[in-house]
C-alpha cells in the first residue's frame, strides 16, 4: 500500500501543536484528522477508525492511558503511538503493556515519527490479514 493510504488521528490538547503536526503529516501524503481530548478522539472512532493514532498522555478529562485502554478494548487493530512531553520510562512500559505500539517524547523528529507511523501501519496490516 502507498503511504497515502495511512489514516492518522492526532490527539493532543495543545491545539496549535496538534494542528501543526497534522499539517506536517498531510504534507507527507497521509490522511490526518485531529481531536483535542480523549472523549473527542473516542467519538471519532465510531465514525471512521484511523490506522494509527498519535496520542498525548496528559490531557484534561481523560488521561492518555485511559484513552489507550478504551481504544484497545474497542478497536484492537488500531495502532497507538503515545507522544508526550511529560512521559517517564514507567509510562512507556505501561503504554506497551496496554497495547501501545510505541512511546515517544516531545519534541519528536518528524522523520522519526513518520518512520514509526509507517511501522505501526505495517503492524496493523499484519493483524488484519
Amino acid at each position: 500500500m502507498k503511504q497515502k493510504d495511512i489514516k492518522v488521528l492526532v490527539v493532543d490538547d495543545e491545539v496549535a501543536f496538534a494542528n501543526t503536526l497534522a499539517q506536517r503529516l498531510r504534507m507527507r501524503d497521509m490522511e490526518v484528522g485531529t481531536a483535542y481530548d480523549g472523549e473527542q478522539a473516542l467519538s471519532k472512532l465510531n465514525k471512521e477508525a484511523p490506522d494509527v493514532i498519535i496520542l498525548d498522555l496528559k490531557m484534561p478529562g481523560m488521561h492518555g492511558m485511559d484513552v489507550l485502554q478504551e481504544i484497545k478494548a474497542g478497536y484492537p487493530e488500531i495502532q497507538v503511538i503515545l507522544l508526550t512531553g511529560h512521559g517517564t520510562d514507567r509510562d512507556g512500559e505501561e503504554a506497551r503493556r496496554l497495547g501501545g505500539f510505541d512511546f515517544l517524547n516531545k519534541p519528536a523528529d518528524i522523520d522519526h515519527l513518520e518512520c514509526k507511523i509507517r511501522k505501526a501501519f505495517q503492524e496493523k496490516l499484519k493483524r488484519t490479514v
